[in-house]
């Protein structure tokens, strides 16, 4: 007995001993894997294919702005984009002087993956793209439910008619920061309707005296350095067309990296891949202004459809 009690305080001493003598460095090997944990050094996605800028493209062989045979090139198999755009909050745009060809704003559709970041008390109703001409305007926005310190945003949708009168909007609320959504604004006839992850938010609005849309910003509103996004985007996609349900679904079931899915309605495709080139063909190519950053660790928050 007492040499089995022996025993026993032998190895309770040596382990003990083993703790003091290499716990320090247990502890640093712990909280070094924790510190790559959260860079996303482990994340599965790290190791994805990445599809390089203008890796998929659309070819216009009858020059911009014409539908004949037209059909993407490249490789176009939905990778993950290597980068997508960041914007700061107070000094980055991209906007787009002029569309071409214009789009009815009675017959629309706008699309986009959009990283929504933490709140602050200056956050303010951050824009994520507007597009429009004269007094019209369809507009995408998020701002927090409270701040600071809040935990959840608003994502809204708004339009300005042909005469800036008549002004409506709708949106969603509690959804949560520093994560990617899939949001889609449709207009038909003089009906706007919201989308988020694929789906109708039925969050819907009436409005009369349509207008038409000459110019895209990307991450504000209008021209100039107003209502700014905090967060970051990527895939934006317009058509001169009203995208059905099944179109949106399937926009989304493609990932942050799909293809447009109507080319004979795509007006510009702006992946912010490391640049702010239209890649539909149609040469709308963005203007960088300020600090917007193609940042490659990108994909904490995302989840693939």
């Amino acid at each position: 007995m007492k040499a089995h009690l022996k025993s026993k305080h032998m190895n309770l001493q040596s382990a003990m001993e083993y703790l003091m003598t290499y716990g320090w460095a247990i502890l640093i090997i712990a909280v070094v894997l924790g510190a790559l944990f959260q860079l996303g050094v482990f994340n599965p996605m790290t190791f994805a294919p990445k599809a390089p800028p203008g890796a998929c493209q659309v070819f216009r062989p009858n020059g911009p702005g014409t539908t004949q045979f037209i059909n993407l090139e490249g490789v176009c198999s939905g990778e993950m984009p290597q980068y997508v755009a960041q914007f700061n909050g107070y000094t980055s745009l991209i906007p787009v002087s002029s569309l071409s060809p214009t789009i009815p704003q009675s017959s629309i559709t706008i699309s986009g993956w959009v990283y929504i970041s933490g709140f602050t008390s200056s956050s303010g109703d951050p824009e994520w793209w507007t597009n429009g001409g004269g007094n019209s305007a369809v507009e995408l926005q998020s701002f927090p439910n409270t701040y600071p310190g809040a935990t959840s945003a608003s994502i809204t949708y708004s339009i300005h008619n042909a005469t800036d009168a008549g002004y409506g909007g709708c949106g969603t609320s509690g959804n949560p920061p520093n994560r990617w959504y899939f949001v889609t604004e449709v207009v038909s006839g003089t009906v706007a309707t919201l989308y988020v992850n694929g789906v109708s938010t039925s969050c819907s609005f009436s409005f009369s005296n349509p207008g038409t849309e000459t110019y895209l910003t990307i991450g504000g509103y209008g021209p100039s350095f107003t209502t700014v996004m905090d967060g970051s985007l990527a895939n934006i996609q317009i058509y001169n067309t009203s995208l059905s349900a099944n179109d949106i679904m399937a926009l989304y079931l493609e990932g942050i990296g799909g293809a447009p899915i109507d080319l004979q309605h795509l007006v510009g495709w702006w992946p912010l891949n490391g640049n702010a080139n239209d890649y539909s063909g149609n040469g709308n190519n963005g203007q960088i202004i300020g600090n917007v950053i193609f940042v490659s660790n990108w994909w904490s928050g995302y989840t693939p459809p």
